[in-house]
């Protein structure tokens, strides 16, 4: 009998799909950061590449919360990544920051390797993981919010973004959210009284300029954890900058979405995509 055995870290996820599992991107403070990546199996590309950030309050979260996602985006035609950051309260504001921006930078730097078109990457992200993304939209050409993750020479800037309910305005989270008061300060070192100048500059929604990529949030209007307002704000101040910005609003839903509504927000998600990084 023939046996083919595939190695570890690589597998066939799904029909035309490879899926390749923890390899390191980054290692700040001997941390070993990793992605998963999924690819589509047949194609020269290049292809348009997607970063998903997981969400956990910034304290918490997996990865692998994504690898269903990326394998449906690598059946899509795209090359997409799932990443670790690093975690406060051990791992304060802006640490999360320049591991995402490591990831993007990595994203370039092996472009040859995974056919990957460096002038297509998207990045999304649920929670937390939409405030990571966020902020990498408006910061993407802000050097001292680089770090030193790696391959410096490549640029951390997307071309666009798809924030699921996600904050801009973390001056603004406190009395909104059931856990604000409780997780905010873990990632700012302080309360918004003790650290007001470091919840300004963590809030994506005060580096918006007109250089900001396409940016699509999606919200529903009875989420106790991130009030459906942050979405409003931010995609009100991208427009008035002039900047391509869309609202999906999922009425009466809460923070994460089901059935119908999950449904809609990936359908979203994936024409957003294909509308700017496929054209």
């Amino acid at each position: 009998m023939l046996l083919t055995v595939l190695a570890p870290a690589q597998a066939r996820a799904q029909e035309g799909v490879v899926f390749e599992k923890g390899i390191e991107f980054t290692n700040p403070d001997d941390q070993h950061l990793k992605l998963d990546l999924a690819r589509p199996e047949k194609g020269d590309g290049p292809f348009p590449a997607v970063l998903c950030i997981h969400g956990g309050g910034f304290r918490a979260g997996t990865r692998d919360g994504y690898d269903g996602l990326i394998k449906q985006l690598a059946a899509r035609g795209y090359v997409a990544i799932t990443v670790d950051y690093r975690l406060a309260p051990k791992y304060p504001f802006p640490a999360a920051i320049h591991d995402v921006k490591a990831a993007v930078r990595w994203l370039r730097a092996n472009a040859a390797k995974y056919h990957i078109n460096p002038e297509r990457i998207g990045v999304t992200g649920g929670s937390a993981g939409g405030h990571l993304a966020l902020y990498l939209g408006v910061t993407g050409g802000v050097k001292e919010l680089e770090g030193d993750g790696g391959n410096p020479t490549q640029s951390s800037k997307v071309n666009c973004v798809v924030n699921f309910y996600g904050p801009s305005d973390l001056t603004r989270s406190y009395g909104k959210s059931v856990d604000a008061a409780e997780v905010l300060p873990l990632f700012l070192g302080g309360s918004v009284e003790k650290e007001r100048p470091k919840h300004i500059t963590a809030s994506p929604l005060y580096w918006v300029t007109p250089q900001a990529p396409p940016t699509l949030c999606v919200h529903g209007t009875k989420d106790n954890y991130v009030a459906y307002e942050q979405s409003i704000w931010m995609v009100d101040r991208l427009l008035a900058a002039g900047v391509d910005a869309e609202l999906v609003t999922l009425q009466g839903a809460g923070h994460g979405f089901g059935g119908e509504q999950a449904k809609q927000a990936d359908a979203a998600l994936f024409a957003f995509f294909d509308k700017y990084l496929k054209r």
